[in-house]
């Protein structure tokens, strides 16, 4: 798991950076790039209390946790292709 935190942290910081200049363009794309990472953050917030909420009984925290990274590491790899273009 320390090796796909490592990696989250590494993508992270890439997707930062290109939102980053991307919004200091403060054009309507940089507006549009705004808005969506907000909506992200709100969605992702309640998917993540979805899952953990419908989580099975009995199931690990390192189960959950593992869950929980897999799915927050999918969601940046989409915006680092995205912003990549």
């Amino acid at each position: 798991m320390a090796r796909d935190l490592t990696l989250l942290g590494l993508e992270s910081a890439e997707v930062m950076w290109r939102r980053s200049w991307k919004l200091a363009r403060c054009d309507s794309a940089a507006w549009t790039e705004f808005q969506m990472m907000v909506g992200e953050k709100v969605k992702a917030t309640f998917e993540l209390q979805r899952g953990l909420v419908t989580a099975p009984r009995g199931s690990s925290k390192q189960a959950v946790a593992r869950a929980t990274l897999n799915h927050v590491r999918r969601k940046v790899r989409e915006n680092r292709a995205r912003l990549r273009k």
